[in-house]
């Protein structure tokens, strides 16, 4: 059974930085892709950053882009997101997932992390 458990949300101020992991148990996940998710009040759940297990491809929304960056660490089957110069309309839930490729149904989703960010 695959598990995603994240991590490392909370109250920042404009300009700070969080970083979230993502521990991921159940399978071996090589050759699968990782992906950060956002889901505002309001707003539909939208894509923020994605890693393959086994490359170095990294994918990112255009508004993270310089700001945010996505790592893992195959050791411990954990990936992070690292998020500088945080801006309130990053406030929002952060998801992260596990899918077969990027662009494709992502199949598992852990519970999510709240981040907010205050002016």
């Amino acid at each position: 059974q695959v598990q995603l458990v994240e991590s490392g949300g909370g109250l920042v101020q404009a300009g700070g930085s969080l970083r979230l992991s993502c521990a991921a148990s159940g399978r071996t996940f090589s050759g699968y892709v990782m992906g950060w998710f956002r889901q505002a009040p309001g707003k539909e759940r939208e894509f923020v950053a994605a890693i393959y297990w086994s490359s170095s491809w990294t994918y990112y929304t255009d508004s993270v882009k310089g700001r945010f960056t996505i790592s893992r660490d195959n050791a411990k089957n954990t990936v992070y997101l690292q998020m500088n110069s945080l801006k309130p309309e990053d406030t929002a839930v952060y998801y992260c997932a596990v899918g077969r490729y990027h662009g494709g149904p992502y199949d598992y989703w852990g519970q999510g992390t709240q981040v907010t960010v205050s002016s």
